[in-house]
């Protein structure tokens, strides 16, 4: 066995910083993300996707809209050891990020990176858009 085959697989480590470290964008900002990808343990990175996007989490289906994407594949950006990038969208009108009591809506920066040899790795960070106050639970007082 090589020691490719012995050693155990180590998920990469991806740190992402917002360019406003609260995370809270309005409707048509500009969202800057840089990226760095470490500890890939020498596996040869293939490419890295950068995306921004929407989903909705709750009751009934599932809904998801994607902003923004893009996959990076120049072998001259791929070294083996770790990856740094950066990436930028303007924000649309809507949706807007939102707390229901049934539903949610998240906007999320996601960094796919894919290994030589079919193996891939997704991390995925959370922002806000919007300043819509959670739902609450309203009680009706009877009379």
């Amino acid at each position: 066995m090589s020691d490719a085959q012995d050693r155990p697989v180590v998920s990469p480590r991806i740190d992402v910083q917002f360019d406003r470290p609260q995370r809270r964008y309005q409707a048509g900002d500009r969202v800057v993300v840089r990226y760095t990808i470490d500890e890939c343990q020498g596996d040869r990175i293939h490419a890295v996707e950068q995306s921004m996007l929407w989903y909705t989490e709750g009751k009934g289906e599932e809904d998801l809209g994607v902003h923004m994407f893009r996959r990076v594949a120049d072998p001259a950006m791929m070294p083996p050891r770790a990856a740094v990038g950066d990436f930028f969208a303007h924000l649309p009108r809507s949706p807007l990020s939102y707390e229901g009591l049934i539903v949610k809506v998240r906007w999320c920066v996601r960094v796919r990176v894919f290994f030589e040899g079919a193996r891939d790795y997704v991390s995925e960070h959370v922002f806000e858009v919007g300043d819509v106050p959670p739902a609450r639970v309203v009680h009706m007082r009877s009379t």
